[in-house]
Order: C-alpha cells, then sequence, then structure tokens
C-alpha cells in the first residue's frame, strides 16, 4: 500500500529518520518543521496521511491537529500523533482535538506501518464516498444534514470479555449514552451482528488470542460488516496480537487498565467517523435514486427505463413495452398554462403507477411520453394492462384549480420478438402509438409485423 504521509516535527533528526523508514516501505513523504508550515504543506499537498509531533515551538501538535480537523479540505486526513509524553491525560486531550491514533518515541517500526495501514484503509473507504459526493455537488444536488455527533442511544457488542471487565467498560461508556451488549462466542457476536443496530465492537484481546482475532477476520469478509470499527482492547504484554489484530481490519486499540477518558475518546472518533462514512454512503444512495428519476413525477427517467428494457431483452422470458402519449397535450399548455401542464402529467403519473405490478417499470420518456416496460409474452396480457391504463387516466377528471379536464392517452404496444434491440422495440411501440393517433385517440394498438421494419 502506497501513499502520501506528511511527517512534521521541528527537530530535523526525527524527521529523517521517519522519512528513511516510510520510503523504504514506498511510501511519499513529505515533511514539514512547524505546525503553521504543516498546515500549509497539507492544503497544497493533500497528504493521506499526518504523523505530527506533539511537542514544538509556537503552535504545538494539539492545535495543529485542531486546525486541520476544522478545515473541509483535511477535516479526513487521519493524524497520528508521535510523542514522548506517556501521560493519558495528554492522549486524551490530542483524542478530542481530533487525532486518530498516538505512537510513543522511540516509534516502533512494526506499529508505525500497522497503524498506517489500518488508517489508510479506512481513508480510501471515505475517499471513494467523498468523491462520489462531490459529483454530486457538482451536478447540484443539496448535500445532506451532517451526521449528529452525540452518541445517546448508540450500541456497541463487547466480545469475549471477563464479566467484571464487561461491567467496568460498561460503566465507562454509560455517561455517553451508548449501550454495551456483551457476549460470550464468536457465533454469538456474528449473529448479532448480523442483527445491525450496532455501531461499534469492542474485542477483548484475551486467551487464546485467536478467537477474538477470527472475528475481526470475518466482520472484513461479510459486505455487512466490513465497515463496522473494531476496538482492540489488550495487554500491554499483546503487542504482537494487537499487530495481528490491524492487519486483520481492527481500526483503534486501548491497553488495559482502560483509562475511561482515552475509551470514550477514542469510542467517540470511531463511531462518528463511522456516521460519516454512511452518510456519505447514503448520500451517494439518494445521488443514484435522483440521477435516475424524473423530478416532476417522481417515475423513472428515460435513460433508467432504456438500460432496464435493454436487460430484460437478455432474459430468455418476453418482455413488452407500452409508449404511451397524453393527446392533445399542447393544447393544455397553451390554454391553461405550463404548470396546469405539470399537473396533469403528474395526475396521470401516478394513475397509471397505482395500476401496474411492481415487476413492471413505468418511466418519463420525454415531454408528455411516457414508457412501460412489463416481462410478459401474453399478447391478451399485455392489451389487458394497456387498457386499464387508459381508462384509469380518462375515466376520472383531473382537477385544475376550478376547472376539470378530462385528459386521454393514446398508447402503442409491442412485444418483443426474437433477436431485436432495444430501439426496435420502442420503434415498433412508436409506430403503433402514432396508429392510435391518427385512428382517432384514446386507444391502444398493437404493433404489427409491419411495424418492425420501419422501426429497424
Amino acid at each position: 500500500m502506497t501513499a502520501r504521509v506528511l511527517v512534521v516535527d521541528d527537530v530535523a533528526a526525527n524527521r529523517r529518520l521517519l522519512e528513511l523508514r516510510l520510503r523504504a516501505e514506498f511510501f511519499e513523504v513529505a515533511t514539514a518543521a512547524s505546525g503553521e508550515e504543516a498546515l500549509v504543506l497539507a492544503l497544497s499537498w493533500v497528504p493521506d496521511v499526518v504523523l505530527l509531533d506533539v511537542m514544538m515551538p509556537v503552535m504545538d501538535g494539539f492545535e495543529t491537529c485542531r486546525r486541520l480537523k476544522a478545515h473541509p479540505v483535511t477535516l479526513d486526513i487521519p493524524v497520528v500523533m508521535v510523542t514522548a509524553l506517556v501521560d493519558t491525560e495528554e492522549r486524551v486531550r490530542g483524542l478530542e482535538a481530533g487525532a486518530d491514533d498516538f505512537l510513543s518515541k522511540p516509534v516502533s517500526e512494526a506499529m508505525l506501518l500497522s497503524r498506517l495501514r489500518a488508517l489508510l484503509r479506512v481513508k480510501q473507504v471515505t475517499d471513494a464516498w467523498r468523491l462520489r459526493q462531490t459529483t454530486a455537488l457538482e451536478l447540484g444536488l443539496d448535500p445532506p444534514a451532517l451526521p449528529a455527533l452525540e452518541l445517546h442511544g448508540t450500541r456497541a457488542l463487547l466480545l469475549r470479555s471477563e464479566p467484571e471487565e464487561a461491567r467496568l467498560l460498561a460503566g465507562f461508556l454509560e455517561p455517553d449514552g451508548l449501550s454495551l451488549f456483551p457476549c460470550e462466542s464468536e457465533e454469538e457476536g456474528r449473529r448479532l451482528l448480523m442483527g445491525g443496530g450496532f455501531d461499534l465492537v469492542l474485542l477483548s484481546l484475551g486467551s487464546p488470542e485467536t478467537e477474538g482475532l477470527r472475528l475481526a477476520s470475518s466482520l472484513r469478509a461479510r459486505a455487512e460488516t466490513r465497515d463496522m470499527p473494531v476496538l482492540l482492547i489488550a495487554d500491554p504484554a499483546q503487542h504482537e496480537q494487537v499487530l495481528r489484530g490491524f492487519d486483520l481490519g481492527a481500526n483503534d486499540h486501548v491497553l488495559r487498565p482502560v483509562d475511561p477518558n482515552e475509551l470514550r475518546a477514542r469510542v467517540r472518533n470511531q463511531i462518528r467517523r463511522r456516521r460519516f462514512q454512511e452518510r456519505l454512503r447514503l448520500d451517494l444512495d439518494r445521488s443514484l435514486e435522483l440521477a435516475v428519476t424524473d423530478p416532476l413525477t417522481g417515475l423513472r427517467n428515460r435513460r433508467f427505463v432504456r438500460r432496464h428494457l435493454e436487460g430484460q431483452l437478455k432474459s430468455p422470458a418476453g418482455v413488452a413495452a407500452l409508449l404511451i402519449d397524453v393527446d392533445h397535450f399542447k393544447s393544455i399548455n397553451d390554454q391553461f398554462g405550463h404548470a396546469a401542464g405539470d399537473i396533469v402529467l403528474g395526475e396521470i403519473a401516478a394513475r397509471m403507477q397505482d395500476q401496474i405490478r411492481a415487476s413492471d417499470i413505468i418511466a418519463r420518456y420525454g415531454g408528455e411520453e411516457f414508457l412501460l416496460v412489463l416481462p410478459s409474452s401474453s399478447v391478451e396480457e399485455v392489451m389487458g394492462v394497456a387498457a386499464r391504463l387508459r381508462r384509469a387516466v380518462s375515466d376520472m377528471p383531473i382537477r385544475i384549480g376550478d376547472q376539470r379536464l378530462t385528459v386521454t392517452v393514446s398508447i402503442g404496444a409491442a412485444l418483443a420478438l426474437p433477436a431485436k434491440t432495444t430501439d426496435m422495440v420502442i420503434g415498433a411501440a412508436d409506430s403503433a402509438l402514432y396508429r392510435a393517433k391518427r385512428n382517432g385517440r384514446d386507444r391502444v394498438e398493437l404493433a404489427s409485423e409491419s411495424d418492425w421494419p420501419a422501426a429497424s
């Protein structure tokens, strides 16, 4: 895994040592001698992770970290504080400033690389979702609301912890409104997580350590839990197991005896990061939904229905297309205005949507035209659906202010023949639709053999 790493330290020898270690592992490295220089370089170079010394003159690591996390360009960049301080209060202070982890000097190369790989995995996911969010914003879609920062009502699963430790940890997290659910076996933990509703997994490394690590590995192998944050609880002597846990997908760790403030800070950071990723994912789902939806009628749009028909034509089951056009729609716009025309289109769309099955797809194809794709090889069934749609529109007038308009539609139907393309099927339905128009409107016509050559 290669990535950009910004090393920030006011001591030149420390910068050079970390730079050499990282370049040996094929990381791209830039260095800064102060917090001020780091902020400027972070904005211009945009690293994937920042290794930040705590004790620096003028602007220390805590303030530098706060400013990095406050800027929209750098807020997602993981920050690892490198310090000679061993005071738990200093670690908590750094975590509350937004740091993702701490490394103690002298820095263990194995722990450094392990933490970098773990943090970069998370950042790659975040970057992917943020790129999609940026695309959505460029398309003019409004961003969703920011995720909530308070943790009241969240739930965490605690696996393989002794009862006394479980009670202790639950008491530590209770002030934040987080509920802890202990379970003893990997099988039980997996079952609970598959049921959903959890925001974090606390994994207690006891004996044998491999049992807990097996769950961490299986979580990353399943799509449902791949992004679930995992926090290890370990003894100081379990250094190798912690490193192995990071390699298997763990996100963070805390050492026994567990300091309540440090645990709460690390838990808050992990859950907030998960919420941010969930927000980006929901934003993508929303963007995709908007990209295939007609904003006026709420139906699918032309792009979606054509792709859907193309896929249906590859199926051995039969498929049919109905092209539906509102009769005399121009006169409605001319007489009552375009706002009234929009009301008519919205009402027709709603009525037709109520008449179709879940397996049918209806879309606004363009202007006052709609296209319905339905899986069927029966002429009787297709013509029956078309007649039902026609009656749903014409049988009840549409109210526009004090006016009641009787609106009708003409429909052309085509049952797909073997080896026909999307354009051919829609072309055949279009030919049948024009015949319905010529024959008096408010009627359904089925594409005949003569319609297909014209379409091809």
